[in-house]
């Protein structure tokens, strides 16, 4: 084969291929496009919101310790969640009644925002990790309900999400799940399970950490995490666990952010939920996830 042969080979082929290339990402963008507007049908059962003070106050604890302070603020009102130079901009919602979206919320739209992932018109929530709070008890999901909508009016700001197009397209190859693409939407609501010192209320505390740490808690890259942020650890027994030998230094860390030996832990966990979390859950939690 002769040289210019060879090259106008080697010019077709690397034209096709990047033909091939531009298609095959403009139609996973495409695609992630129009999951973003697809339909969602959950059926879900009425649950009557508690008005007692005493659950109230429990819903406060829940909003406090399990998250969802972290992206909504303390207040309720929302805030800036990710800033990234990549674009990934992603701005929580106001979810008290100054959300003029918030206060037309049927009962039933709270059940499907908190537990499934759907907005109230049948589209997915992006961002927010549903997976985390689909297991939760009607009791439990009831009193955090209950204490949002006890909160003042906010700002009113709804949500900003703007996704970069890798991620975009990553989302449309499936790469990247919202959290109604990895709930089962046919399981009931989980029991009511007493708070206690054991591991199976431990194992209804750790469905808080799927969100980031995988249905199973074994850890591994986060899809849609900013790139910065590191893998999530392996949560089982023979993982991460081996480090906390004994309850009250797996305490410590969840409370402190750090390690034992004195190494800090990864700066993405939500410590400042952690922090909040009673003696009674942390070490149901840790029974639970050291395998005791």
């Amino acid at each position: 084969m002769d040289v210019k042969r060879f090259y106008r080979i080697a010019s077709s082929a690397a034209v096709a291929f990047i033909v091939f290339v531009v298609i095959a990402v403009g139609s996973t963008y495409w695609w992630g496009g129009r999951k973003l507007v697809r339909k969602i049908d959950v059926a879900v059962q009425p649950v009557t919101f508690p008005t007692d003070a005493g659950a109230v106050e429990h819903g406060k604890y829940l909003y406090e310790s399990r998250g969802c302070m972290d992206c909504h603020g303390a207040n309720g009102a929302g805030k800036q969640v990710f800033d990234e130079a990549n674009g990934l901009r992603v701005r929580a919602p106001d979810i008290t009644r100054g959300n003029s979206d918030i206060e037309k919320y049927q009962l039933r739209d709270w059940d499907l925002a908190i537990r499934h992932g759907v907005a109230p018109s049948g589209r997915p929530l992006l961002i927010m990790p549903s997976e985390d709070y689909n297991r939760l008890s009607d009791s439990d999901f009831g009193a955090l309900v209950a204490y949002v909508r006890s909160l003042p009016a906010g700002g009113g700001q709804p949500a900003d999400i703007r996704l970069p197009w890798f991620i975009q397209g990553l989302y449309g190859a499936g790469v990247v799940k919202d959290a109604a693409e990895k709930i089962d939407h046919s399981l009931p609501p989980s029991p009511p399970i007493a708070a206690a010192v054991n591991a199976q209320y431990g194992a209804y505390v750790a469905n808080s950490c799927k969100g980031c740490h995988g249905a199973t808690l074994r850890g591994g890259n986060i899809p849609g995490a900013p790139p910065d942020w590191p893998a999530a650890a392996d949560l089982r027994p023979s993982g991460a666990m081996k480090t906390y030998p004994q309850a009250d230094q797996f305490v410590a860390m969840m409370r402190s952010g750090k390690r034992p030996d004195g190494s800090e832990v990864s700066r993405v966990m939500p410590f400042g939920a952690f922090a909040k979390m009673n003696d009674t859950d942390l070490n149901a939690l840790y029974l639970f996830l050291a395998g005791k």
